[in-house]
């Protein structure tokens, strides 16, 4: 699934990802920008508290919210847009991730530097894409609680641990300073299309707030895998026999598949939601399987 090509000034591919090359160690002037990404949702405080906790730090960070709507606990939904979304940011941008259903356990609290960038939050799996993805990255486990809020809850540390950390390391805070080093972090496990006899297997990954559906399917390995041949895509009720190549390409209501921004195969509907149209209910559509086969 890993190619590599020149996006331009520094930036690279892998496989569907962009990602900047190795900065050989050298340390980078922070940004002052951090972006958060949670599970939390929009109706309760808790982001609200991390961004106080931050600005009272660095009353000058630039906060980004990259998604509080990471599905409940789906660390490998966020670990994925994590590792989609970092490398459009600038050098020296701090990455604060909060999806922690083991919140309070003994699971490490983690810093990292990959690249040009730096990444907070918990080693549950949050960061291996990055981890693996990106050569010289450097962890740390957050063990010097000078750097934290005096006051530790047992089930919310994204306020008072993992704000505070991402807020120093804003103002140029080095990481050796955080505690010791770590050598590798916790693996995820995040599925990978196969073939199996004639059919390309996959299955989908997210579904955006347009109710496209993003598949693990790689534009590459799709095009191996047809060798030019018109494809039939399955996934749930809906099927399509062709690639279309932008949204409009089909009538309004008409099902379609494409090639979207992140170089991933997509199933959507025009002027509609494919995750409507699929039959499957919401709770069933992460990880729903989706065959490509030879039409």
């Amino acid at each position: 699934m890993v190619w590599f090509s020149r996006l331009g000034e520094g930036l690279t591919c892998h496989g569907a990802f962009l990602t900047m090359p190795s900065q050989g160690g050298v340390d980078m002037k922070p940004s002052g920008i951090i972006t958060l990404t949670t599970d939390f949702g929009l109706s309760d405080p808790y982001v609200a508290m991390m961004k106080g906790v931050i600005l009272s730090i660095n009353p000058s960070a630039r906060l980004v919210d990259v998604t509080h709507q990471i599905g409940t606990g789906s660390i490998s939904q966020a670990a994925l847009v994590i590792r989609e979304t970092f490398p459009y940011f600038p050098q020296g941008t701090v990455h604060l991730a909060v999806v922690d259903p083991g919140v309070g356990s003994d699971r490490r609290l983690v810093a990292l530097q990959a690249g040009a960038h730096f990444f907070v939050g918990p080693d549950n799996g949050l960061f291996w894409p990055v981890f693996r993805d990106v050569e010289g990255t450097k962890a740390f486990h957050l063990t010097q609680s000078r750097y934290f809020l005096r006051s530790i809850t047992q089930t919310f540390h994204g306020r008072e641990i993992f704000a505070p950390v991402a807020a120093h390391l804003s103002l140029g805070l080095p990481l050796e300073s955080l505690g010791p080093a770590v050598r590798d972090l916790t693996k995820l496990t995040i599925p990978q299309p196969y073939v199996q006899g004639e059919v390309l297997c996959g299955q989908i990954i997210r579904v955006d707030n347009f109710g496209n559906l993003v598949t693990n399917i790689s534009a590459r390995e799709l095009t191996d895998f047809l060798e030019s041949a018109p494809p039939r895509i399955e996934a749930g009720k809906l099927v399509i026999r062709k690639l279309s190549r932008i949204y409009a390409d089909c009538e309004e209501g008409e099902p379609l598949a494409l090639i979207n921004s992140s170089n991933l195969l997509e199933i959507a509907v025009n002027l509609g939601r494919a995750s409507e149209y699929i039959g499957l209910r919401d709770g069933k559509i992460l990880g729903a399987l989706v065959e490509v086969s030879k039409d």
